[in-house]
């Protein structure tokens, strides 16, 4: 009997050392951009969603570096203690580094990196677990995909789905009917998965991917500047709510 072409042998000691090569690469890379520019700014994500990261890193590959991810490894290419930082006052940055949080390298002015990042704002669809930002109700009558432009009703191949996820329908022209209005969400409450789906199904995004900074490094003085991150983002704490490949959520900008 053949060999089953999915029953391969991995060498864990080619994984580890590739892994160990990539850790060091990404140590270094961070010290050298430390040399490279004169601000370092600590920031962290609210709503993490890679594609909307990448277009943070395009519009800034040209006046800065931008890290993302491993957050112990960029907290080691910092260095953590006085003794092991890399250049004055680095340890003071490496110590807030918590959860899922990346660096920018930059040398425009303060002014300018805040005013970006404030106006820098795009809606995206909420998951499960995130807080409702409003109550969305839906009225009597055809169920209606609200990202078509204009609004169409859900064909009639739909219903099953819509019904599956807690919508009491009838069928009116071949068109999925509301003879109520239904509650989807309530504001101020935790989405479940059945509501976040029916919520991206009818095109209603109730959260929006924002970037908080949280800290700057300034290489001439050595100084650190923490700041209160905006009250209405919720960042994220851990890893795991970020999508896409392993190299999305760990590379540096190009």
């Amino acid at each position: 009997m053949p060999r089953s072409k999915r029953s391969k042998l991995v060498s864990l000691t080619q994984v580890s050392k590739k892994t160990r090569e990539h850790k060091n690469a990404l140590i270094e890379e961070v010290r050298a951009n430390a040399d490279k520019y004169r601000y370092c700014w600590l920031f962290g994500v609210g709503s993490m969603r890679n594609t909307h990261l990448k277009t943070v890193r395009k519009l800034w590959k040209d006046s800065a570096r931008i890290f993302f991810g491993r957050g112990a490894v960029m907290a080691k290419g910092l260095g953590t203690t006085p003794e092991e930082e890399h250049k004055t006052g680095l340890h003071k940055l490496a110590q807030l580094i918590k959860g899922q949080v990346g660096l920018l390298f930059t040398d425009s002015e303060p002014s300018e990196v805040t005013e970006w990042f404030d106006d820098f704002k795009q809606p995206e669809f909420a998951r499960a677990g995130n807080i409702a930002t409003r109550t969305v109700i839906l009225p009597v009558g055809p169920v209606m995909q609200r990202h078509s432009d204009p609004p169409e009703p859900f064909p009639h191949n739909e219903d099953p789905q819509l019904r599956k996820l807690g919508l009491t329908t009838t069928m009116n022209r071949g068109v999925p009917t509301l003879s109520a209005p239904h509650k989807i969400c309530e504001k101020g409450k935790p989405l479940t998965a059945e509501q976040a789906q029916l919520l991206k199904l009818i095109g209603e995004r109730l959260a929006v991917f924002r970037v908080a900074l949280i800290a700057r490094w300034d290489s001439t003085s050595g100084e650190l500047v923490q700041m209160d991150p905006p009250a209405d983002i919720s960042l994220e704490s851990e890893a795991t709510g970020s999508e896409g490949d392993e190299e999305d959520a760990v590379t540096m900008s190009e």
